[in-house]
């Protein structure tokens, strides 16, 4: 199957990690089509990549909710008939800053900033998944990249930032489950640690550049061969602890 004729949906692609996974995908031929919660930066990101050359649609999109999310796999089924990539890259950091200016601990933070952190870190892939996947079957082909956090480590695990950390631990369970029950098929599915990545999110005095970030989304979205890796966490194009 050529690189051509695959479809890929980055969610979050507006702006940072998301756009700069378009941008790398649409480079290699693939069509993309990139999600926003905000319709305008949609448009505007699209608009961008076209004055350099580069094509990719776009489609509103809060991955939680479930009617946004049934229009997009209306859509790409309309579209294109079909679906080669997801990446799960859409996520928040509800936690950065406690009340009193200090990063938020576990034994003050309230249980909404943790369900908001599960609602689009964790059960928004899992929404996904669950709506993308039989696109993927259709064809017998799929890869899916779980954009997940070294925060997220049982092996690294630390303290404060509770609700990104608790949540993307659980993204990463999510991956290992999803990949054990799709193991035999040619979809394989994986987590990506960026690392510290110059976004709105890193901020200006991380040490890795966009490029950087998603040099090993790319690769694990485009893989290919019965070697292909599945269930598995990477960083740098090598597997790290769980």
């Amino acid at each position: 199957m050529a690189d051509a004729a695959r479809v890929a949906v980055v969610t979050g692609g507006n702006r940072g990690m998301g756009l700069e996974t378009v941008r790398q995908l649409a480079k290699l031929g693939i069509e993309v089509m990139l999600t926003s919660r905000d319709p305008e930066a949609g448009a505007a990101a699209v608009t961008d990549l076209a004055e350099s050359g580069l094509s990719a649609s776009v489609q509103p999109l809060d991955v939680t909710d479930q009617g946004q999310i049934e229009a997009l796999v209306e859509r790409i089924a309309r579209q294109f008939g079909r679906l080669d990539i997801l990446v799960n890259n859409a996520g928040i950091l509800p936690d950065s800053r406690g009340h009193d200016g200090h990063r938020a601990s576990v034994l003050v933070t309230p249980m909404e900033l943790m369900r908001s952190a599960y609602e689009t870190n964790t059960l928004g892939p899992m929404r996904l998944c669950q709506a993308l996947v039989p696109l993927m079957r259709k064809n017998g082909y799929g890869r899916i990249v779980n954009v997940s956090s070294a925060m997220g480590q049982l092996s690294e695990m630390g303290g404060e930032f509770p609700g990104y950390r608790l949540s993307k631990a659980a993204l990463n369970a999510l991956t290992r489950i999803l990949a054990a029950e799709l193991a035999g098929t040619d979809i394989k599915v994986n987590a990506a640690c960026p690392g510290w990545v110059r976004t709105d999110m890193g901020g200006a005095d991380a040490t890795r550049s966009l490029a950087e970030g998603v040099d090993t989304t790319v690769w694990l979205a485009t893989v290919t061969g019965e070697d292909a890796p599945n269930g598995g966490f990477f960083r740098d194009r090598e597997p790290i602890p769980w």
